[in-house]
């Protein structure tokens, strides 16, 4: 995919009102359908086109606002014969019905419901026979009761005579469980991917994994979706001068995660968090590689949990002079006390993305949610179609 130009320093000057980027790399093919995002004057960078339930919303994608080879493939998309169907589960029911609208299709019907003792009953209503099955069902919290929701619907699939079954997992849970850091540990990771395979699906949809080595638990081919471009076509809307950027990574352990968004973004320059960590959920900063001062600082992880690790790291970042931090995450996590910790004042910006979908308290001033939907729409046409996924992020 082509880096992101940035306007140069000739051209914008170092106040917020500066010229945005130019969006000639990224078109809005990816960015937010529908996606809802807390009322606020100072966090909407880009045009609000209606309100949703009394809040703003990013402007509905429509035909003529996509990328050339999104609008290149959904023209050759045949699937008038029914046999390509998505079903929700009950974890993000709002991501899957922005899917499916992407995708001009509608979801399919099913039932699901808990027993008196918490037991789940899943059942198709409607024929799969024969049928290319996509489930949309994110593990994240509570991750137990949405894991086991997604193999009991599998299995459904499955003895209803369904072709293929394809989970799609937005958000992988028990993705961190993924080695042995200390004796006698579970590799919880490699045992989901055991449990999702054998329930019966034939492929795995997932986004931004926390480490690319789970891909290799699965015993049956994994897609694995790389939430960037939504980000990147965002920030592209800012007004921000390329000397003026700077990549920070949270951790060394993403690094390389981070280093690959600095190139997209005219190849900024790249600054990493050395941190110790001394329990789970537990961090503690120790020092910054690289330079920061004067510079507006992006912190890029692939989850926020308890926003330890990347609060610290942004005090940190003021402490070494940064003028503004931004925060941007594929998958809000947001356990307890994360949202104290990431309304406290230290960032400008928190973008994140619906893979999780958030709860009315999680809103706060600085949040910005990006939709996903139609970047997983696009790769879900790709699948079936038997054409390439990789090309979307190249």
């Amino acid at each position: 995919m082509a880096s992101l130009m940035l306007p140069s320093p000739s051209s914008c000057s170092t106040s917020s009102s500066s010229s945005p980027f130019s969006r000639h790399s990224f078109s809005r093919g990816f960015i937010n359908s529908e996606a809802r995002i807390p009322a606020s004057a100072n966090n909407i960078r880009c045009e609000i086109s209606k309100s949703l339930n009394g809040k703003p919303c990013v402007p509905i994608i429509k035909d003529g606002m996509l990328s050339n080879f999104m609008e290149a493939g959904r023209m050759n998309h045949a699937v008038m014969n029914g046999k390509l169907k998505i079903f929700s589960g009950t974890a993000n029911s709002a991501l899957s019905q922005e899917i499916a609208s992407y995708m001009g299709l509608d979801l399919g019907m099913i039932q699901i419901k808990r027993f008196a003792d918490g037991e789940i009953y899943v059942q198709l209503q409607e024929s799969v026979r024969g049928c290319d099955v996509y489930l949309v069902q994110p593990t994240s919290p509570p991750a137990n009761e949405n894991l086991m929701e997604l193999l009991v619907t599998i299995d459904a699939c499955r003895r209803a005579s369904a072709k293929n079954i394809t989970a799609v997992i937005p958000y992988f849970g028990y993705a961190r469980a993924d080695r042995k850091t200390q004796g006698r540990e579970s590799i919880a990771a490699k045992l989901v991917a055991n449990l999702i395979t054998e329930a019966g699906a034939d492929r795995v949809l997932a986004c931004d994994l926390h480490s690319g080595q789970s891909m290799g638990y699965f015993d049956i081919p994994v897609d694995h979706v790389y939430c960037q471009p939504v980000i990147l076509d965002y920030l592209a809307s800012k007004s921000i001068c390329s000397n003026d950027l700077v990549v920070v990574s949270p951790d060394v352990g993403g690094v390389a995660r981070a280093r690959a968004f600095a190139k997209k973004l005219s190849d900024a320059p790249l600054a990493i968090v050395d941190k110790r960590r001394h329990g789970h959920n537990v961090a503690e900063v120790m020092n910054l590689i690289g330079d920061v001062k004067g510079k507006v600082a992006v912190m890029l992880d692939d989850m926020i949990d308890t926003a330890g690790t990347i609060s610290k790291g942004a005090a940190l970042l003021h402490e070494e002079g940064a003028r503004e931090v931004y925060a941007c995450c594929t998958h809000g996590v947001f356990s307890p006390p994360a949202i104290e910790r990431l309304s406290s004042g230290l960032f400008q910006e928190v973008i994140v993305t619906n893979t999780i979908p958030l709860k009315e308290q999680h809103y706060f001033p600085q949040l910005t949610v990006l939709s996903v939907a139609n970047l997983l729409g696009e790769t879900i046409w790709r699948v079936h179609d038997d054409t390439s996924v990789s090309s979307i992020f190249t």
